[in-house]
């Protein structure tokens, strides 16, 4: 069966999520993206984009994702065999996929568990080859692996990854 061609509205919004996650985590505002691009992304078009009203074309995901400094696919959510991104999803509903780490803001990080994260993520780093420096996407096998060293449940590590403030 051939997939439909048009991008979801839901998806849509996934894509705007991952644009203003990336842009937020640079320090950029609509306005300094607008500037710094020499305003080939207007800040209003940009806002549209990450508000999922309007669909960003593949060439300019690309030259986002080189002023933004990051492999065009950090731009883009995670397709998952457990998250149907062209479905939409209750505003309550708990999705225990993968999640993104902000490096940065774990190696800053004031908590008694940052040493042991950064070790177990500098781990996956070695077992993927992946030292973009920025972020990094941990599946929930890794989550779930991490709340065990911490003597938690999943749900408990995923609220204290967000309380940590260096989930994406």
């Amino acid at each position: 069966m051939a997939e439909p061609e048009e991008m979801s509205p839901a998806y849509a919004r996934h894509v705007g999520e991952r644009l203003r996650n990336i842009r937020r985590q640079q320090g950029l505002s609509l306005q300094a993206v607008e500037e710094q691009s020499g305003r080939e992304f207007k800040a209003s078009v940009l806002g549209a984009y990450e508000r999922g009203e309007r669909i960003i074309s593949v060439l300019r995901l690309q030259r986002l994702a080189r002023l933004y400094g990051v492999p065009v696919d950090q731009l883009l959510p995670k397709m998952t065999a457990d998250a149907d991104l062209t479905a939409d999803r209750g505003a309550g509903s708990d999705h225990m996929g993968p999640i993104t780490i902000d490096l940065s803001r774990l190696e800053n990080l004031d908590a008694p568990e940052r040493e042991v994260i950064r070790r177990y993520i500098g781990m996956i780093q070695i077992q993927r080859g992946d030292f973009n420096g920025r972020l990094i996407t941990i599946r929930s096998e890794d989550v779930k692996a991490l709340a065990r060293v911490f003597e938690r449940d999943e749900h408990g590590m995923r609220a204290r990854i967000d309380e940590l403030g260096i989930r994406i």
